[in-house]
């Protein structure tokens, strides 16, 4: 990042804090075994980032926050069901339904009670139950985990904030198949969609969330 990248968003009124809300969600988005496994053509090592997403786990099922876990899955070998996208991204194809490849990460703190949400385009909001969902548990903060920071991430960001929800990422728990669009999508959401913040300052939230305590001021 340039100083005078920083300058120009600064100019532009990009530095704002949409702050956290009273009642969380967390997301994970597609931690399944296409996108963890490097053995997949779509995989990259993102064991530190199942590391983080754990310990979000782990706090949103302490304060009673609800949790939604993404996978991408297609019900054609063709990947016709997930239209253009498909055709953009052939290797979308190996995230076939009942393929390993569509399983979530066996990693993963998965409690029973937790929702996984099966889409078929990058957005967690897109033709899924996720905006009624959310409206009707009283939702108003959407924190978001998960991969790629680029893709999957950054478009459910952009509705999380089209949709009228807080958007929260925890930095260390989102990962990119490469630093640089991983680097410069958190500079861009965080400059205009919601907030990143540091894991941990995310994790008290969560965690406090059942008892009412406060959220943290950020800076």
């Amino acid at each position: 990042m340039t100083q005078d990248r920083t300058a120009v968003y600064e100019r532009a009124g990009m530095d704002n804090r949409v702050g956290y809300g009273d009642a969380p969600a967390l997301l994970v988005v597609d931690l399944q075994t296409g996108f963890t496994d490097e053995t997949n053509p779509l995989g990259s090592d993102l064991l530190r980032v199942v590391e983080r997403t754990n310990a979000l786990l782990d706090a949103a099922h302490e304060g009673d926050v609800p949790v939604v876990l993404t996978r991408i899955v297609t019900r054609h070998n063709d990947a016709r069901d997930l239209g253009v996208w498909g055709e953009k991204v052939p290797s979308l194809a190996t995230l076939t339904e009942g393929d390993e490849w569509v399983d979530l990460d066996a990693r993963l703190a998965v409690d029973e009670d937790d929702h996984v949400l099966d889409k078929r385009q990058a957005s967690a909001f897109h033709e899924t139950e996720l905006d009624s969902m959310l409206n009707y548990l009283g939702v108003d903060t959407t924190v978001v985990a998960g991969c790629t920071t680029s893709g999957c991430v950054r478009a459910t960001v952009v509705d999380a904030c089209s949709h009228g929800f807080h958007a929260i990422v925890p930095e260390e728990a989102v990962g990119d198949r490469a630093r640089e669009p991983h680097e410069a999508n958190l500079f861009d959401i965080d400059a205009k969609y919601g907030d990143v913040r540091p894991v941990g300052e995310v994790v008290d939230y969560l965690a406090g969330a059942d008892a009412g305590t406060s959220a943290p001021d950020g800076d």
